[in-house]
């Protein structure tokens, strides 16, 4: 099987899943799991009917957790590539063929992201250094102003985001991952709840592989940001961001300094 994708769910807005998986199917992906952590039988309903469309009942054990349910099954399988997506995206056909022509002549990427904009066309910077504690404590809980340029040198605004380039984190919201890449890397770290997987994941994957940037693709975005939103996904991202660097390291990280001064201005 050349592709698979999976998308997980939670209490999700049943207008918005049908819409993802009607870009999935027009983009002709023909294997999906919706792996549904809320087990409500509003998204199964979606799902029925559908060719191509699995629906997985499933505990809440997480984003990552979720996501690995559908991978396994794509590294049983033999599935070339994976595509991990969030249910707020939207995308031309075109957005997968030509990740998938980049993947297929480039076989040392192991990851890539395509340019991801918002509702508005405005660029969102989801490829980014390595982060620091302390550039995750600026995003979240300092203003817009307050070190903007340690803000946007940590966001990439310096590269030409017109061109292809190698980075080492990638956000969760749609990342296209080659099934033999997570072999060697190994599937999302279930210790995270939610919030960190991706960085952690593509960071694993950039060891050994290319993990691109891709904006001869685009997709768009509607980003809910819920922690800024809840307490208690704010309490989740906090926590999970802790167990993140207990994992790498929180003041020494070798390799954050080692792949982020290549990226630097």
């Amino acid at each position: 099987m050349k592709l698979a994708a999976s998308i997980v769910t939670y209490r999700t807005d049943t207008a918005e899943l049908a819409s993802a998986l009607d870009c999935l199917q027009r983009a002709g992906v023909s294997c999906i799991y919706v792996v549904d952590n809320s087990s409500l039988e509003a998204i199964k309903e979606v799902c029925t009917g559908r060719d191509g469309v699995t629906y997985i009942p499933s505990e809440n054990r997480g984003f990552g957790a979720g996501h690995n349910i559908a991978l396994r099954k794509s590294l049983t399988l033999g599935t070339t590539y994976h595509l991990v997506m969030n249910s707020d995206v939207a995308f031309d056909p075109t957005a997968i063929s030509t990740l998938v022509a980049y993947m297929d002549a480039h076989p040392e990427a192991g990851a890539a992201q395509p340019r991801i904009v918002g509702a508005d066309g405005r660029l969102q910077y989801t490829v980014r250094m390595l982060p620091t504690p302390f550039d995750l404590i600026l995003r979240r809980f300092l203003p817009k102003w307050a070190f903007s340029g340690r803000r946007a040198r940590y966001e990439l605004q310096h590269l030409d985001h017109s061109l292809p380039f190698n980075v080492p984190y990638h956000q969760g919201s749609f990342m296209f991952l080659r099934v033999d890449a997570l072999r060697k890397s190994g599937l999302f770290d279930e210790r995270f709840f939610m919030y960190p997987e991706d960085i952690d994941l593509t960071r694993r994957i950039h060891a050994h592989a290319c993990t691109m940037y891709l904006p001869s693709a685009t997709v768009v975005h509607y980003h809910r940001r819920e922690s800024y939103r809840s307490f208690r996904m704010l309490r989740i991202h906090c926590v999970n961001m802790i167990r993140y660097f207990n994992k790498w390291g929180w003041w020494s990280d070798p390799v954050r300094r080692r792949v982020n001064r290549l990226l630097r201005p």
